[in-house]
């Protein structure tokens, strides 16, 4: 007998921002053959200590999605992302993961669609960021973003071990790089061109959270806290974004590709406003026109443009097909919320009303 650990992570009922929990289960795994989904038993736990249920009935359910390797247990243990199931076998309300399943299922993905997601977070020390002094501000904004030196940089060892972390449990990151606020970082996660990955909306949101999971855990280790809060610090300085990249087969196709982009613009400026409720918590904060954001009640789009709402990347632009950078996310949105809503926008199965007052829009 083999006994590893599991360590169940499912999203939580904490509002405005959904949260991450786990607890770990001890399996018996087998050893003559490669260990499968359904070798994690569904398990429950007490919804009303995670804002999901009330204390007279509390017991909800934990479906195995998804798994991959533990990076910190090492060989044998495995990170297994959940669903949250009602005991009558219906998705949790807070279960937004089945969203994305039923948007794909509906129809949306025969458009094969990809996503990919620019993560920013910032690491504080107490309350203030790294990098900050305990009383007053750093230089201004400008050494700081893809920086070198002990005066520009904060937190790279946490960044690495993160990095390396997420790398070793066979996530799909394919960057990393200091951000404009002092202590700020981002990485990425989504399409890398390797044999056998599959960029789509489910697997790139997996690999999302889970690397969102282990940056909360490995930052236990150094005594720093990440934040994903959308505007961490007040005044003149960035705040942070949840890009998300996004592209359909005839996106991607030099036949077909500008064309489609556009159009997938066009749907999109029509439901701003049901994608800026979204899109996460703190969006007013972030969306000024100032700091690399549109204005949160403008659409705009542009060519390499890092102010619009939608940006067009210069590469995609010259060779005619790509994917589009929707940079109105914030840091704290939830993946599959976001996948979502642009699947539905511009894939077609959102029948709502469109906006009927009239969108500022510039080219």
């Amino acid at each position: 007998m083999t006994l590893f650990q599991a360590e169940y992570i499912w999203q939580d009922g904490s509002r405005p921002t959904q949260q991450l929990r786990s607890k770990s289960r001890i399996v018996n795994l087998p050893g003559n053959r490669p260990v499968g989904k359904g070798d994690f038993a569904t398990w429950s736990f007490d919804g009303s200590s995670t804002y999901q249920a009330i204390g007279s009935d509390s017991d909800l359910i934990l479906k195995p999605v998804n798994f991959v390797s533990d990076p910190l247990r090492g060989a044998g243990n495995f990170l297994v992302l959940c669903e949250v199931f009602n005991p009558d076998d219906t998705p949790h309300e807070t279960n937004t993961r089945a969203r994305l399943r039923q948007a794909l299922d509906s129809g949306s993905g025969q458009e094969e669609p990809w996503v990919g997601f620019e993560q920013e977070y910032t690491l504080l020390q107490g309350r203030l960021p790294l990098g900050f002094p305990d009383n007053g501000y750093p230089a201004p904004q400008g050494p700081y973003y893809c920086g070198v030196g002990a005066g520009n940089v904060f937190g790279r060892p946490v960044v690495e071990a993160h990095t390396r972390a997420s790398l070793t449990a066979g996530l799909m990151i394919y960057g990393i790089n200091a951000e404009v606020l002092p202590g700020q970082w981002e990485f990425q996660v989504g399409y890398r061109g390797l044999a056998g990955e599959s960029p789509d909306p489910l697997t790139v949101s997996d690999h999302l959270l889970f690397a969102r999971w282990l940056l909360f855990r490995i930052s236990e280790d150094f005594g720093v806290s990440p934040t994903l809060a959308a505007k961490p610090v007040k005044g003149d300085w960035n705040g942070s974004g949840m890009h998300t990249n996004f592209s359909t087969k005839t996106m991607r196709d030099p036949q077909t590709g500008l064309q489609a982009i556009e159009r997938a613009i066009q749907a999109l400026e029509t439901k701003h406003d049901e994608h800026i409720g979204a899109y996460g918590d703190g969006l007013e904060e972030r969306l000024t026109g100032l700091h690399e954001t549109c204005a949160i009640n403008e659409f705009r789009k542009g060519v390499a443009d890092r102010g619009a709402s939608i940006r067009i990347p210069t590469h995609v632009a010259s060779r005619g097909c790509g994917y589009l950078e929707d940079r109105r996310p914030a840091a704290n949105a939830d993946p599959y919320v976001v996948s979502a809503r642009i699947v539905e926008t511009v894939c077609g199965n959102d029948k709502r009303p469109q906006r009927s007052h009239a969108l500022q829009h510039a080219d």
